[in-house]
């Protein structure tokens, strides 16, 4: 054997040199059950070349990236790693917030607020210098409102900053009407706006199958005066999470795959409609600058194109007071000795 030469070299022939092509990289932070959620489902459909998590509980992080990589043979290759600060997360195309403490049982959201943007203060600042080219994707609950937060310090574009919003309440209300009507939820075309959370809007004038609308075939459709009462189905979207958290005590797959669906669009390019947390001020006559969903055309440099609804008056109504709702929580938050 030639001195230095190891069992690579007498194991394989060298056809062509070896070219290094950029891998694309997902952070996660936060190993809860959220952020592993979204882990593994990025790594079980194999969406990404590199993942790393990120969390200051040491122990529990490093468990988990063994966890994950002890997998491996099972999946698409994908190198894992992780650290208890940031300093994992450099170079990351895509860095998934799920950081934060947990929503207690009937909690409302946007209670949480000022908990965990204590934490974004100076995570934040930092996943920016390490990752400066990265698309921030915000679930933390709240969301709209610590999608915002980000925003402002990250001081990236808009576009660059999302959250994942009301992704998972428009499939909740895709899938629950789709029962009733026997159909597949992918056949039902339908979408919940606005906070992701109690005052979320459902735009029932837009719910169509096949290009038929069902506001046209049952006026009284999502009404309190409609006899079928559709309007309980948006209920039990907002009711969704809570029932979960109140069964299990915290919920996870769901937001998991919407994640890694939102990744998928992301590296793929994909240029998919899909409910997505962003700045709406001047759509739909919100004059605030807050983080609203509505649907958004998602592609390679984040978000590209937001969709023009046509809403009722009632609906654009129910989205300004949802505007007003986040708004009048941002006006109270705390950051250091001012107001945010």
């Amino acid at each position: 054997m030639a001195s230095g030469e190891g069992l690579g070299q007498r194991l394989f022939k060298q056809v062509e040199p070896s070219t290094d092509f950029k891998p694309l990289k997902v952070t996660v932070v936060g190993v809860g059950a959220v952020g592993m959620a979204c882990a593994f489902s990025i790594v079980q459909q194999g969406l990404a070349s590199e993942l790393s998590l990120v969390d200051i509980d040491k122990s529990k992080m490093e468990g988990e990236v063994l966890d994950l990589q002890h997998g491996m043979v099972f999946t698409r290759p994908m190198k894992i790693n992780g650290s208890p600060g940031p300093e994992s997360s450099v170079g990351s195309d895509l860095i998934v917030i799920t950081a934060g403490v947990r929503q207690r049982e009937g909690e409302p959201r946007l209670s949480l607020v000022q908990r965990n943007v204590n934490i974004y203060k100076t995570l934040i600042p930092k996943l920016v210098e390490l990752s400066p080219n990265a698309i921030f994707l915000v679930v933390s609950n709240p969301v709209d409102v610590l999608t915002y937060v980000t925003w402002k310090l990250s001081g990236l574009p808009a576009h660059r900053v999302i959250g994942s919003g009301t992704n998972l309440d428009s499939s909740r209300f895709r899938v629950l009407i789709a029962e009733r009507l026997n159909v597949a939820p992918s056949s039902v075309h339908g979408w919940v706006i606005g906070e992701h959370g109690d005052s979320s809007v459902p735009v029932w004038s837009g719910v169509n199958i096949a290009g038929v609308s069902l506001k046209q075939v049952c006026p009284a459709f999502g009404t309190s005066e409609d006899p079928e009462k559709w309007s309980e189905t948006h209920k039990q979207v907002v009711a969704g999470a809570y029932d979960v958290i109140k069964l299990k005590g915290y919920t996870c797959w769901a937001i998991g795959l919407s994640v890694a669906n939102l990744t998928e669009c992301i590296f793929s390019n994909e240029k998919k409609v899909v409910a997505i947390s962003t700045l709406v001020k001047g759509l739909h006559g919100v004059e605030d600058e807050v983080f609203l969903s509505v649907p958004c055309v998602l592609g390679r440099q984040g978000l590209d194109r937001l969709v023009v609804q046509s809403l009722t008056d009632e609906e654009r109504a129910n989205v300004q007071k949802s505007a007003k709702t986040l708004h009048e929580v941002q006006e109270s938050i705390q950051f250091g000795t001012a107001s945010l």
